[in-house]
């Protein structure tokens, strides 16, 4: 496997020029099947983590994840980075004795939100969340690991759709030490090109939870790095529930047949020496 260092610096370097799809796995099957499959570099997913552990999104311990990064990173050789979702904390101070707990995991990057789980207020006052971010900062400069920091602004993932205040949070958490910027929820490559315009030469990260663009269309408008988030976890449990429904509801098994045939699974994961 490679070594952390050796994983920050090609983690590094694919944030320098071009577009790399990150793909999220949700287990060590999911990791070693997208490794095979050709991807630079993985992360994780809050949501896949949660649902594979039977509970909702958010709601994993910082102790359960902290063990689901180092069982991911030691799973692959690629590079991981980690949705840290807010640090699991609120103060910046608490924010940053998480990030130097998660700086041990072996990850190469880290993101960390700025969604306050608030229903009358979701976002955290601006303030508040440049602070997060520059403490966040600070532990990863104090571990000396050169892992590489991701902000995240999910104004329209939790019902604040504002690009203008999206770009303003994003460009505040650049100069508070974001190494990339990233807004969930973007559905239309207009919004996705004035935000790649507007944080330039920051790396943006762009999420695709559905088929409204292409590798290549992103690539052109100057995306670095493209996520899926969830969306492979829900497609799984997608054919799962359709399968297990058809034959909870009508007593049939047509569905098993889109399952991937035993031996072709096998194959995928053969031990690892």
């Amino acid at each position: 496997m490679n070594s952390s260092t050796d994983s920050r610096a090609i983690f590094h370097r694919l944030h320098e020029s071009g577009c790399f799809v990150m793909p999220n796995p949700w287990d060590i099957g999911s990791a070693r099947v997208l490794e095979q499959l050709g991807f630079p570099a993985l992360a994780t997913t809050s949501s896949g983590l949660a649902w594979s552990l039977g509970k909702r999104d958010n709601s994993v311990s910082r102790n359960e994840t902290i063990a689901h990064l180092r069982a991911i990173v030691e799973a692959v050789d690629v590079p991981i980075n980690a949705d840290f979702e807010d640090g699991f904390a609120t103060m910046p101070n608490d924010v940053a004795r998480n990030v130097k707990i998660a700086t041990t995991t072996g990850v190469a990057g880290l993101s960390i939100e700025d969604s306050s789980g608030d229903e009358a207020e979701p976002l955290f006052d601006f303030t508040l969340a440049v602070e997060r971010i520059s403490a966040a900062r600070r532990a990863i400069d104090d571990s000396g690991t050169g892992i590489l920091l991701t902000a995240r602004s999910e104004g329209f993932i939790v019902g604040r759709p504002d690009l203008a205040e999206t770009i303003r949070r994003l460009t505040a958490y650049a100069e508070a030490g974001a190494d990339c910027l990233y807004a969930p929820g973007l559905s239309t490559t207009k919004d996705v090109s004035a935000m790649v315009k507007a944080l330039a030469p920051k790396p943006v990260n762009v999420l695709v939870g559905s088929d409204f663009t292409t590798v290549a269309e992103l690539a052109e408008l100057g995306v670095r790095r493209i996520s899926v988030g969830g969306a492979l976890a829900r497609t799984a449990w997608g054919s799962f529930l359709y399968a297990a429904s058809e034959i909870a509801e009508h007593g049939t098994f047509a569905r098993l047949a889109a399952g991937v045939p035993f031996p072709v699974l096998n194959r995928r994961f053969t031990s690892r020496s």
